[in-house]
């Protein structure tokens, strides 16, 4: 066993003690960082629909999960590093850890480039490709080619973020989101009210605060986590760890990445509906936004317990800890659709003024808030699964995610003849048919684990 380093302020070794308290532990950081980083949306969002009303916000809107293709690429891959770093750090191999973390710069600064050349060239044909209406257009292509256009410092942040999350660290990324998500509301004020740069304001005002979040997250990683303070030696390209980073990151990537193009469907069919649903679909999928960070925290930590637990072959450790989850999960969805059901129009109402539109997405927060519970139980089973590096069922998920999308919607929408409220029915009969798959997936992938460990300790 290779000898570690004592410096343990800026890292977590989650394969001893209770596991509860633990992920809490880990994952209240995250919580705020993750309600942070949605500020950088919502500002956008509020700023943007107040001053220049409902079609600069449906514009907007219509290229969120566009935007979040791009990211969700990057994204997937830097998941896909941290599963990886998680398993060395949890089996205390300090010097492979070091050497995952110099070789995962590479595949973040060349996945971030391409995706920022892909987002600006091809802008204008994706957006057309939406059916986007004419009076949404400019502001869709205005706000899509600059924030696309530099997915790289999101790749650069949330890449290192990642790293330091896979050694248990969770409190510095949120240092410097807390940082940038105060820097972009002055700046979302600034550029686009008092400079009146309409959408370019907006989309500059987050591109900066991501630069100055990813320059600062690296500085200060450096300054601090001994596991950054990298020799040459470390750089040295390493064909198995690179194997091992794309073998887990492509899968994981395409997962994010098909579940976008699933939503960016859903969002093409509520285009043909007009500025209005699409105003009221953008403003609940922003509420919706913050209202998954529970889940999407939960998910994260247990990620990171689950990969360093498996690398220490703590394998109950890991089925004990998902459960005992979930239970939190399906308390927290429950709760949350309360909340929805009660101040629908109050929240809605924080987007636009228009009272059409905040009737549509007051009801559509309330169907979309039925089903939080199916919800919660994927961000709990696909944290779990993504740590434990089951790449098979991460593209599978991905898969059926965009199947379930297409098919519900078709079903709901052109054979019941819901119309557009069958866009919100087909995200929650979508949540159920994806909850009950992974939670059978999961049981059926930890006792494989634990089967095959057993075998390992008998031969």
């Amino acid at each position: 066993m290779e000898k570690v380093l004592n410096k343990k302020e800026y890292v977590m070794d989650m394969t001893e003690g209770s596991s509860m308290k633990l992920i809490m532990k880990f994952s209240v950081p995250l919580l705020i960082g993750n309600l942070f980083q949605q500020v950088y949306s919502l500002v956008d969002s509020i700023v943007v629909g107040r001053h220049l009303g409902a079609n600069a916000l449906g514009g907007v809107g219509s290229v969120g999960m566009i935007s979040f293709l791009f990211f969700s690429l990057c994204n997937g891959m830097a998941s896909g590093i941290g599963v990886v770093i998680s398993r060395y750090f949890g089996a205390k191999k300090e010097e492979q850890v070091k050497k995952a973390i110099a070789n995962a710069l590479f595949v973040i600064l060349a996945v971030g480039a391409l995706m920022s050349i892909l987002g600006y060239c091809f802008a204008g044909p994706i957006i057309r490709l939406m059916k986007t209406p004419a009076e949404t257009f400019d502001y869709a292509y205005t706000y899509m080619r600059i924030t696309c256009g530099f997915t790289i410092a999101v790749a650069i942040y949330n890449g290192i973020s990642a790293v330091l999350r896979a050694l248990g660290d969770s409190k510095t990324p949120l240092i410097f989101l807390m940082v940038a998500s105060a820097i972009n509301v002055v700046l979302d004020i600034v550029f686009v009210i008092y400079m009146d740069m309409g959408v370019a304001g907006a989309a500059y005002a987050t591109v900066l605060s991501q630069i100055l979040s990813s320059v600062g997250s690296i500085c200060y990683a450096v300054k601090t986590n001994p596991y950054f303070r990298l020799k040459r030696g470390h750089f040295k390209f390493d064909r198995d760890i690179m194997k091992e980073d794309f073998s887990i990151g492509i899968p994981m990537a395409v997962q994010t990445s098909m579940i976008s193009i699933s939503c960016s469907i859903l969002q093409t069919l509520i285009n043909g509906y007009g500025p209005e649903v699409m105003a009221a679909y953008t403003a609940t999928g922003k509420v919706e936004g913050i209202i998954f960070q529970p889940f999407s925290s939960l998910g994260l930590a247990l990620s990171t317990f689950a990969g360093q637990n498996c690398g220490a072959r703590k394998y109950e450790r890991v089925r004990r800890a998902v459960w005992q989850t979930e239970l939190i999960t399906l308390a927290l969805g429950a709760a949350l659709f309360c909340l929805v059901a009660v101040f629908r129009e109050n929240v809605v109402g924080f987007f636009v003024t228009e009272e059409n539109v905040i009737r549509l997405g007051a009801k559509g927060l309330v169907i979309s808030g039925s089903m939080y519970i199916a919800l919660g139980t994927i961000y709990t089973m696909r944290g779990a699964l993504n740590g434990m590096g089951d790449v098979v069922f991460s593209m599978l998920n991905g898969a059926l995610e965009v199947g379930g999308r297409i098919v519900f919607a078709l079903i709901l929408m052109y054979v019941l003849k819901m119309g557009f409220w069958g866009v919100w029915y087909t995200n929650i009969f979508t949540w159920i048919v994806i909850a009950l798959t992974a939670s059978v997936r999961f049981a059926v992938y930890i006792r494989k684990c634990q089967r095959e460990d057993d075998g390992t300790e008998n031969a």
